[in-house]
């Protein structure tokens, strides 16, 4: 029992929740903003992947960190394009449409990467982001290690929340996404134009999702190897619903999430001689199944979700 709170009391835990919650925070708030349009994207497992391997490999060329973030950016706003052409303009199947995208994504990631990259024993590398020190809060007990040295992609999609939640809910751009993510025709009977306001939503979403990426090579870890995702995408999908379709609560959702895979590591030390090591695994996804499954009945979807939308249609 003492062992589990010391785990509990650690500043590193907490440090370890902020920094594994943050491609989630990105990919979530892309997916929120997606889908408060009216549009589900399930190609973010692939644009995150193509995210992290270009936001990479741009800096393995040379670049700085951040034109690396931005390159991982633009890619992702790319296949959000492709996908709002395939869904919006052609009304395809979202579903269809967006697993063609995680295939097509993930699958090019791979063949760029071996392009540019020669098949080698270790991966090579590069210099990550290194974490912040804030004069003045860094150095306050526990919170200061905890919460306070950070990199900057951590506070910037903490920023990103904050900003998103602002925006849908208090900003009239906001309110057209929501127009249209719940009855496209009442959003166009109103001066909004549905097709513009859903392409800009998903391109802006997947360009979050694709941040959501490059912080893995570009902050978590200083490499890209093709399966470093490892269904973080999905995930982000499923936190949606549990979020309600908000950014804030998608960035607690983030951060619950990350809490348990957390704190399973840390428990594996612990407990690891007397239970199997794949029950620890197992152990986020439980909690998160469970927590989900209580939230989704109170979730509210979207009215248009999943609706292609044609002028003039009722």
């Amino acid at each position: 029992m003492m062992a589990l709170f010391d785990i509990l009391a650690s500043a590193g835990l907490w440090a370890a929740v902020l920094r594994i919650a943050t491609p989630l925070i990105f990919g979530t708030l892309g997916a929120v903003l997606c889908e408060r349009s009216g549009v589900l994207n399930l190609g973010i497992e692939g644009i995150m992947t193509f995210g992290a391997m270009v936001g990479w490999l741009t800096v393995y060329n040379g670049a700085d960190l951040w034109t690396g973030m931005l390159v991982a950016a633009l890619a992702g706003a790319v296949f959000g394009l492709m996908h709002a052409l395939l869904s919006v303009t052609l009304g395809l199947s979202q579903h269809v449409t967006g697993l063609g995208i995680t295939l097509f994504a993930s699958s090019l990631s791979y063949f760029l990467f071996r392009l540019n990259v020669p098949l080698a024993s270790t991966p090579p590398t590069i210099v990550p982001f290194k974490p912040v020190s804030i004069p003045g809060l860094s150095d306050l007990p526990f919170f200061g290690q905890a919460i306070f040295t950070q990199t900057m992609p951590t506070y910037l999609a903490i920023l990103t929340a904050m900003v998103m939640s602002y925006v849908i809910f208090r900003m009239p751009l906001g309110l057209a996404i929501r127009m249209t993510g719940e009855n496209p025709h009442a959003a166009e009977a109103q001066g909004i134009n549905p097709v513009r306001i859903r392409y800009s939503a998903i391109m802006a979403g997947s360009a979050l999702m694709g941040m959501g990426g490059a912080f893995l090579t570009l902050s978590a870890f200083n490499s890209f190897f093709p399966t470093m995702v490892q269904g973080r995408g999905w995930i982000c999908i499923a936190l949606v619903v549990f979020a309600s379709w908000r950014p804030g609560r998608a960035l607690l959702g983030a951060l619950l999430f990350a809490f348990f895979d957390a704190f399973q590591l840390r428990l594996q030390p612990v407990l690891g001689d007397r239970v199997p090591y794949q029950i620890f695994l197992m152990i986020p996804y439980i909690l998160s199944i469970a927590a989900l499954a209580l939230v989704a009945r109170r979730a509210k979807v979207p009215q248009a979700l999943m609706q292609a939308y044609r002028r003039g249609e009722r």
